[in-house]
């Protein structure tokens, strides 16, 4: 009698063990209540229960299933490993799943694009509109911000890879732009070990700066290389480069979208009209084309010149009488005075006869 009463209770204890696993496992792998996808948001210092707590008081979970998912959480040691952020439960997503989203840290991603050819001032303009990233940066000096950065004493210029990014809410503007700089520094140096050989100048800073000439003279990726080779050539010969983004960037808020023939005598380090060799700074923001083209230039082009045709790209010319023709040809109205004085000179020119 007494084995048959021991036989029953371990009966009795098997199957309500089984049931209260099976229970469990159901309460974990039972989709949550969720007919729509969740935002939701977790705020620093909430622990395993609160977190809990809320989930149950938005009724996302049930009180079992409540239970179930901390007693989960700290059987597999992973109630400290839960990120703060903010979260996006899908519909359909189960406790374990949710425990998963929370350990792994698969937070909300905003997106902010940063184009090639911005300059700096352009970039912090759009990180200050985003609603997104905490805004803790309070000066417009250029030094102030990049000590703040914790780059002291470097010109901001072209320091920043334009790139889309993607990143959680309450990014600051700080963190932002150091890993646009980390982001830059790292690709620089990535293609300054590739550089060619021979270049007319030394360090990895230099070839940033033609980069963001190259960026800033056209935006077709097949001519960057060329363009490049024009400016490579023209500084081993010692030639002024003559490139009109640099005084653009040297008029600055003075530009109002013509360049006039006095801007070109501007007296100012940035004026490639006037001062040979690079620019101080690079004058805007440089993709990765520009800088493998600003290292990599076309090879056995002799080309010293290019004038814009008027449909986004150059004619390149190795010779300045062809590059008078060319700038007549695809930039003066052929009624105007400097056409025809020029043509009347030069009766055999192909662009003067075309």
């Amino acid at each position: 009698m007494l084995r048959f009463l021991i036989f029953i209770l371990l009966l009795f204890i098997t199957i309500v063990s089984c049931g209260g696993y099976w229970m469990y496992k159901y309460q974990l792998t039972a989709p949550l209540t969720l007919y729509e996808e969740l935002p939701y948001t977790i705020s620093p210092n909430m622990n395993l229960r609160e977190i809990a707590m809320d989930l149950m008081d938005k009724e996302v979970i049930n009180y079992p299933t409540t239970l179930a998912w901390v007693y989960l959480a700290r059987w597999q040691k992973k109630a400290h490993l839960i990120k703060v952020g903010e979260y996006l439960i899908p519909v359909g997503t189960t406790p374990q799943q949710l425990l998963h989203i929370f350990v792994t840290g698969k937070t909300l991603q905003y997106s902010l694009m940063i184009l090639e050819g911005w300059n700096f001032r352009k970039m912090l303009a759009a990180i200050k509109k985003h609603p997104q990233i905490i805004q803790t940066l309070k000066t417009k000096n250029f030094q102030e911000i990049m000590a703040q950065l914790g780059w002291a004493n470097q010109h901001p210029e072209g320091r920043f890879y334009p790139d889309t990014y993607l990143f959680p809410r309450e990014t600051t503007d700080v963190e932002f732009l150091q890993r646009a700089y980390r982001t830059m520094t790292k690709e620089l140096n990535k293609v300054w070990k590739q550089r060619a050989t021979n270049l007319p100048f030394d360090t990895a800073y230099e070839a940033l700066i033609l980069a963001s000439i190259i960026e800033k003279e056209t935006g077709l990726a097949a001519e960057r290389p060329q363009i490049a080779s024009v400016f490579v050539q023209r500084l081993k010969k010692g030639m002024l480069l003559q490139t009109d983004p640099t005084v653009i960037y040297a008029l600055g808020t003075k530009y109002n979208g013509n360049i006039r023939k006095k801007d070109l005598k501007v007296d100012n380090p940035y004026n490639t009209y006037r001062y040979k060799g690079l620019p101080p700074t690079p004058i805007a923001l440089p993709g990765r084309a520009a800088l493998i083209a600003a290292v990599n230039p076309m090879e056995n082009d002799e080309s010293l010149f290019f004038v814009a045709k008027g449909d986004g790209s150059h004619y390149f010319s190795k010779t300045y009488k062809e590059h008078e023709c060319a700038v007549i040809q695809y930039q003066l109205k052929k009624s105007s005075r400097r056409y025809r004085s020029f043509c009347n000179k030069r009766p055999n020119c192909q662009a003067c006869s075309s």
